[in-house]
């Protein structure tokens, strides 16, 4: 029997790209996920993608009547939690909101692992638990303090686990902190397509390439850097993916420790504005904005610590970042 492995926030971005990992490494996937910014549709696009159903249930991480329902009637054997809000101007706007969902919603999640004797979790965390970085790249000793409420809620709930581990060290935690995942899934059927205005650079530029949008928005061209934006470190998201599953295959030797997840190498906002109209032959107009609050001048990491770790690596530059997200945007249908 497949190893069920429970996938909160599963049929997002992120979560859908490690489901197909997971399926074809050998896995089960469970879905959770509420659908708040994500679609249902994906589910269909899934199996299209494994050759068979994915199962799905629909609910809200802090709903703990439905979490130990689910636990109840599965055997499941160690979680992915990805399921969480993620916008940093938006936090800084909603910090209540933010609380709520990513720290009241994991404590549930916890409470109910606890209750179900699984003690084997991979956490979603993020490179803002850095905040302005001292020193670049950034390693996994780096000093923790963050810049933004989202930020902030990452790092709690960091927090939380280690002490979960110290008082009960039964429990195996990686706490993986991604930098900046884009790209789509070779197959073009899934990639990242917010509800809402996106607040990442990637859906945004794919929204101005396709004629959705007049105009990308770069915020800032102030910054200490090569050309004055920001400086991010971009994953493709299948690289991302499959470091999940390494780290669910190396859990039984994890305490609770943090992997980062990078490629090493800062591109900056207009580099991979350029990278994209060269690689996919389209024009993505800009204009300057000021500064987000929150926003950090450059973060990239480094990603030794994951090699010897979890014996992975990014495999996937820069352009093939923009020619995956680019067909994902065509077969979805919003480009002739």
């Amino acid at each position: 029997m497949s190893k069920t492995i429970l996938l909160t926030g599963g049929a997002g971005f992120i979560g859908s790209h490690i489901c197909v990992e997971l399926a074809r490494t050998g896995f089960r996937p469970l879905i959770l996920d509420n659908f708040s910014n994500s679609k249902r549709d994906v589910l269909t696009r899934l199996a299209r993608i494994t050759g068979s159903a994915v199962d799905c249930i629909e609910g809200d991480i802090r709903d703990g009547a439905k979490l130990k329902s689910i636990f109840a009637q599965h055997s499941i054997h160690a979680v992915i939690h990805l399921a969480g809000l993620k916008a940093v101007g938006e936090s800084v706007e909603k910090p209540l909101l933010y609380y709520d969902n990513n720290v009241v919603g994991t404590l549930r999640l916890l409470e109910a692992m606890h209750d179900a004797n699984v003690r084997s979790m991979v956490f979603s965390s993020s490179c803002t638990v850095y905040g302005e970085p001292e020193k670049l790249p950034i390693d996994e000793s780096h000093p923790l303090r963050t810049a933004s409420p989202y930020g902030q809620t990452k790092l709690v709930i960091e927090d939380m686990m280690r002490d979960l581990h110290r008082a009960d060290p039964r429990w195996h935690i990686a706490l993986l902190r991604y930098f900046n995942p884009v790209g789509a899934h070779e197959s073009g059927l899934i990639g990242e397509d917010p509800n809402d205005v996106p607040n990442n650079l990637m859906p945004f530029v794919l929204k101005v390439a396709a004629g959705e949008y007049k105009e990308l928005n770069v915020w800032g061209n102030d910054y200490d850097t090569v050309d004055g934006t920001g400086v991010r470190d971009y994953i493709h998201v299948v690289d991302l993916a499959a470091a999940h599953v390494r780290a669910l295959e190396s859990l039984a030797t994890f305490a609770c420790e943090p992997v980062n997840l990078g490629t090493g190498v800062g591109s900056s906002v207009l580099e991979v504005v350029r990278a994209f109209e060269r690689v996919n032959g389209v024009k993505v107009p800009f204009v300057i904005k000021p500064r987000r609050s929150g926003d950090v001048p450059a973060a990239f990491a480094d990603p030794t610590h994951a090699a010897t770790r979890l014996g992975w690596k990014a495999r996937r530059g820069l352009d093939e970042m923009c020619v995956d997200a680019w067909r994902w945007k065509r077969a979805a249908g919003a480009v002739g």
